[in-house]
């Protein structure tokens, strides 16, 4: 009987993830299956775009998965029972139970409300393509004038807050952010940021932090309003909370702890990777959410996998960061480059020479989830189901 391996979640990372592990393990040997509730792959870090009504080239996983002995289950995850390894899932055939002998956990992410009051019926978000969708009809029924005003000053706030403003500059846009504007960035990434923002007329409200969001406003900390026919939410995200329903260790948050070959502390079978999993890096610090740190952990955990089922020795690579790619429009950009923890450093790119660096790796990363068999070395081994050896522990920090 084939090893039966599960990867819940078909973003960056699942998809990623399954398209390795196809490459790695003989089809004989494994029965490799993507549950997802859409049939095409989603562009996480194109959803601002999404919402100014640029559209995107669809990506169907049929196309995708194609030769690769990967069997996609269009269904939505409802349950996951670790001690009897099976997901409860819900598809157009109604309910239906999956056994697995490897799990690949990666649920991702959603919009974080922080339980700001009015948040959930007023605001809009842009973590989903359903709520871009949503966004985007707001957007374009607006008439010249109305304010717009996206909160949150992380990259998603700052991508969010350019691309309304240059997509609609009839539109009153302001960024309400809680320090000071780009204050994670170096000096150059801050004041090319404030500079675009001054060139698109977007009002930045620094030092705010919103504490009740209206239908036409939003209440400030310090007993301001501020005027927002249309509200953005882009202070963080907040994992998907099927991980925290289950017997698996997992921190306030409900990521699960994972150790560095993204393998669960508390239960070997299941591996979480992505925004759904607590990874320490460099400085042994938890790895941002984001694609960047993803990638690289969906590579982990899919290697880690091939090499304890063919009794392999087990990799161990360092995750880290380089820079951090931030779209101002379509032709403005920042890459802001860091230290393998992710502190910012003096050295950044800007202009239109950042935005196409940008947009380069962008389509990169789409056509690596599209592209899951090109520009891996094939080395697919047999299952033997024998003690691998570990790698010594100073061998990685990730």
């Amino acid at each position: 009987m084939p090893h039966r391996i599960i990867v819940l979640g078909a973003g960056y990372t699942g998809a990623v993830a399954a398209g390795r592990l196809a490459r790695r393990l003989h089809r004989e040997d494994v029965a490799i299956t993507l549950v997802n509730a859409e049939p095409d792959f989603v562009e996480r870090v194109r959803m601002h775009q999404l919402a100014v009504g640029q559209d995107l080239k669809p990506r169907p996983f049929t196309e995708m998965f194609a030769g690769t002995g990967v069997r996609l289950a269009l269904a939505k995850v409802t349950a996951v029972d670790v001690g009897r390894r099976t997901v409860a899932v819900t598809g157009a055939n109604g309910g239906e139970e999956l056994e697995y002998d490897s799990l690949v956990y990666a649920l991702g992410s959603g919009w974080n409300t922080e339980g700001i009051p009015g948040t959930g019926e007023h605001a809009h978000e842009i973590a989903s393509r359903p709520g871009a969708l949503r966004l985007r009809k707001r957007l374009a029924g607006l008439e010249a004038g109305q304010p717009v005003l996206v909160v949150g000053g992380g990259l998603t706030g700052l991508e969010a807050a350019t691309e309304i403003a240059e997509a609609r500059p009839d539109l009153d846009v302001a960024l309400a952010v809680r320090g000071g504007l780009g204050d994670r960035l170096s000096p150059k990434g801050r004041a090319h940021v404030r500079k675009v923002c001054d060139k698109l007329g977007i009002t930045v409200h620094e030092h705010t932090a919103v504490t009740a969001v209206d239908a036409d406003h939003v209440a400030t900390a310090d007993g301001a309003s501020i005027p927002a026919a249309v509200t953005v939410w882009t202070t963080g995200f907040a994992v998907h909370p099927i991980a925290k329903a289950t017997a698996l260790e997992v921190t306030g948050t409900g990521q699960i702890v994972v150790d560095r070959t993204m393998r669960s502390v508390s239960h070997p079978d299941v591996y979480a990777v992505g925004d759904a999993a607590m990874a320490m890096g460099p400085a042994d610090k938890p790895l941002r959410m984001s694609c960047a740190s993803g990638t690289p952990a969906a590579w982990q955990a899919a290697d880690a996998i091939a090499a304890r089922l063919t009794g392999g020795k087990v990799p161990t690579t360092p995750i880290r960061y380089f820079n951090q790619c931030i779209s101002l429009g379509r032709k403005e950009g920042l890459i802001q480059y860091v230290t393998a923890d992710d502190q910012a450093v003096r050295a950044a790119l800007t202009g239109r020479f950042a935005a196409f660096y940008k947009e380069v790796v962008c389509k990169g990363a789409a056509w690596g989830v599209a592209n899951p068999l090109l520009g891996i070395p094939p080395r697919r081994r047999r299952v033997v189901g024998e003690q691998p050896r570990e790698a010594p522990a100073a061998e990685a920090s990730a």
